[in-house]
This record gives C-alpha cells, sequence and structure tokens, in this order.
C-alpha cells in the first residue's frame, strides 16, 4: 500500500507543478502585456510623430513576452501529458525498501 501512495503522491505534485507552469506563465504574459500596451500609449501620447516607430518595437517585444508564455506553457503540458519520468525513481527506490524490509523479515 505505501507503493500506491508513493505514486499517487508523484501524480499530484506533477499536476501540481504544470499547473503552476501554465498559470504563471499567463499570469505574467499578462502582465507583461498589459505594461507595453500602456508604455506604447504614454509613448505615443508624448511624442505621435514617433508612432510608427514605436508600433515597431511593440511588436518586437510582443513576440519576445510571448515566446516566454509559449515555451512555459509547452513545458508544463509536456509534464502534464507526457509519460511520468519521475515515477521510474520512486519505483525504483520503493522496489530496494521493499526487498529490504523482506530480507529482515525474512
Amino acid at each position: 500500500m505505501e507503493i500506491a501512495s508513493l505514486i499517487a503522491e508523484v501524480q499530484g505534485l506533477k499536476a501540481v507543478a504544470a499547473g503552476l507552469l501554465i498559470g504563471l506563465a499567463s499570469l505574467g504574459t499578462a502582465i507583461g502585456f498589459g505594461i507595453l500596451g500602456g508604455k506604447y500609449v504614454e509613448g505615443v501620447a508624448r511624442q505621435p510623430e514617433l508612432s510608427n516607430m514605436l508600433m515597431v518595437k511593440v511588436f518586437i517585444m510582443a513576440a519576445l513576452v510571448d515566446a516566454f508564455a509559449v515555451i512555459s506553457i509547452v513545458m508544463g503540458l509536456i509534464l502534464f501529458f507526457a509519460g511520468n519520468q519521475f515515477l521510474g525513481p520512486v519505483l525504483d527506490a520503493a522496489g530496494q525498501t521493499a526487498t529490504v524490509q523482506q530480507q529482515s523479515v525474512n
């Protein structure tokens, strides 16, 4: 029964990690786009003749902000849907402790 609880704990922590990756990436992107848009509007209000140059820089920065979020979201989805790479070492360690316990009983 101890092995089942270890597997459940690893699976649960993996889901929490994936949720944190996806959630924090989305939150960071939303904050970044808000600040970026606010600064763009502020810059255009101060110097309207530079709006074209500022627009290009805003799009470049938006692409960079979005790229970080996409990378983090993809990592979270891989962690969530891919095979559990953390379960093997846990089962190996649990198997070693189970064999040690069986040897001590015998």
